[in-house]
């Protein structure tokens, strides 16, 4: 199945000219156009563009997510290169999530104070 810029973007709720961007810096380099000129996505592209939106979630840069993804390109002979950039990927999303839990300790610290004040001003009130 293909699809057009437009049903991909729903798809996948990446704006349209994100996509445009991802093209022009060489994210999808196996990207089809249509006589038209248009953009012509197949489910591969649609796979990529997840796997780049995950890339990108973990705060890796355009130019990592590119070579990432002339190594795909490259086929296999690539793996371990893949797979020591997506283990780096990894150490760095682990630290991010201990750095979000402790946010969450404080702020769930934080609420209880709220609450244990909110209690205390209720039961001030009472006559």
């Amino acid at each position: 199945m293909r699809y057009t810029i437009k049903e991909v973007s729903r798809l996948l709720n990446i704006p349209a000219t994100t996509l445009r961007y991802y093209d022009r810096e060489g994210l999808l380099p196996f990207l089809d156009r249509r006589e038209s000129g248009y953009r012509s996505f197949s489910e591969d592209d649609v796979a990529m563009l997840q796997m780049i939106e995950c890339l990108k979630s973990t705060g890796m840069s355009i130019r990592d997510i590119r070579q990432y993804m002339d190594w795909v390109r490259q086929g296999e002979a690539t793996l371990r290169e893949r797979h020591r950039l997506l283990q780096e990927r990894r150490r760095a999303v682990e630290v991010q999530i201990a750095e979000l839990q402790e946010v969450l300790r404080r702020i769930d610290h934080t609420c209880w104070d709220c609450e244990a004040a909110l209690m205390k001003q209720a039961i001030d009130r009472r006559p």
